[in-house]
């Protein structure tokens, strides 16, 4: 349950002259709407050694990667999901499909984080806290199943247990009536247009009809977006069934998100995609089309927009393509500045499993797809078993890339030596 004790705290901040900051004035008017957390003595902290560490870096040993590579264990975060680097470079914020989220800390810049302990413990349990993305003027927002939560200066409170929050949306993200544990984690990030655009994933395999019109006035099954207060809500992707993951691509603006397919249709279909975004109210084929230009059973007799969009790029079926990012560092090669990378969660059902990896994409001048690999891969041993399964992939200030792992509940560090 949220602590009751919340008191009103003021506060001024300078900000940012960048377009994505607020007006000096938006900024006083809404930190001082901003109400606390509660209180708490201290913060108790995640252990970053012992057998489980030991194991683990045992296990990186089997991940292959191309030459030049290292990949290190970085931090033990309990069931890590989604990752958001702060702007500042102070903390890293990493979520989880569960009921808290952690703040991640390497001060002393070694390519080992330190500190490991919960953000905001006083709010008490989070629901399903799996989106978490920061603004450029430093403003963490966290997607509950259900709510919308703002940090303000994240970067800054985060040692204390006591934190700024401003509820943007509570209760209302979706219909009550709709919220499921099936498909209820929403990805975030904040645009070039300084709004939040959200992913929604839609309750079922493949909805009922009576669904339709509901899902497709809220975006259920799509991608929305708002201002940062919460207003002006839009619809801005339909046709999608369930998005883990999305990005901007920072060259030319459009919007790229993967996308998990159906289940049930047989162990090699129908695809998973990973999705371009060129303009709004696309239509991306769902639930007409159950992966790629795979048909649904439920749908094959009534007739797809004649706009449907089909992925950029069809992945392998039932790897679970979840976090994605652009490189956007210096520190890997030419071939990789600018690429996709994302990660393959592995399949849940699939009798011979596939996934846990990797992948990097590659960008044709015109911003298509040129081609994708794997990247790294080694999770998934010849003999079927998991010893990690990626869920997010994010690049650090220095340019080496963060990996989470919910499955063995760290981050690892992934660096180019050129050695």
């Amino acid at each position: 349950m949220r602590s009751s004790s919340f008191v009103l705290l003021s506060v001024l901040v300078m900000t940012s002259q960048s377009a994505f900051a607020q007006t000096r004035e938006e900024t006083t008017k809404i930190l001082n709407e901003m109400r606390s957390t509660g209180r708490m003595a201290e913060i108790p902290l995640i252990p970053q050694t012992g057998p489980k560490a030991t194991s683990i870096k045992k296990n990186l040993e089997a991940i292959k990667l191309p030459p030049g590579f290292k990949i290190s264990l970085y931090a033990l975060v309990p069931d890590a999901r989604h990752i958001a680097v702060g702007p500042q470079g102070v903390t890293t914020i990493v979520s989880t499909r569960k009921n808290k989220i952690y703040a991640v800390t390497d001060r002393a810049k070694s390519g080992v984080a330190e500190e490991v302990k919960q953000f905001a413990p006083t709010l008490g349990d989070l629901t399903i806290p799996d989106g978490v993305c920061f603004s450029r003027d430093g403003f963490l927002y966290v997607v509950e199943q259900n709510a919308l939560l703002e940090f303000p200066a994240a970067e800054f409170f985060y040692e204390s247990p006591d934190v700024v929050i401003n509820p943007v949306v509570k209760g209302d993200l979706i219909p009550k009536s709709e919220e499921s544990y099936n498909h209820t984690s929403h990805a975030c990030t904040v645009g070039p247009d300084n709004k939040i655009y959200l992913t929604l994933g839609q309750p079922y395999n493949v909805p009922p009809k009576e669904k339709f019109d509901l899902y497709n006035d809220l975006g259920i099954g799509g991608i929305v977006r708002m201002d940062r207060d919460g207003k002006n809500r839009e619809v801005f992707a339909r046709g999608v069934r369930n998005s883990v993951g999305l990005a901007f691509n920072p060259k030319d603006k459009t919007l790229w998100f993967t996308d998990n397919q159906v289940d049930g249709m047989g162990d090699d279909i129908p695809p998973g995609e990973l999705n371009r975004a060129a303009k709004a109210e696309l239509n991306f084929g769902f639930p007409w089309y159950g992966g790629g230009k795979t048909r649904t059973v439920e749908y094959q007799d009534d007739t797809p927009p004649a706009d449907v969009v089909f992925p950029q790029v069809e992945t392998i079926a039932h790897a679970a393509d979840l976090g994605m990012s652009f490189y956007t560092g210096k520190m890997f090669p030419k071939k990789y500045q600018g690429a996709i990378f994302s990660a393959q969660h592995g399949s849940w059902n699939r009798p011979e499993p596939v996934g846990a990896r990797v992948m990097v994409t590659y960008l044709k001048e015109d911003g298509t797809v040129d081609k994708m690999e794997p990247f790294a891969q080694g999770w998934l041993t010849a003999d079927g078993e998991y010893t990690g399964r990626p869920v997010d992939v994010q690049s650090l200030r220095d340019g080496s890339l963060l990996v989470s792992d919910d499955f063995a509940g760290a981050l690892y560090r992934i660096t180019y030596t050129g050695r």
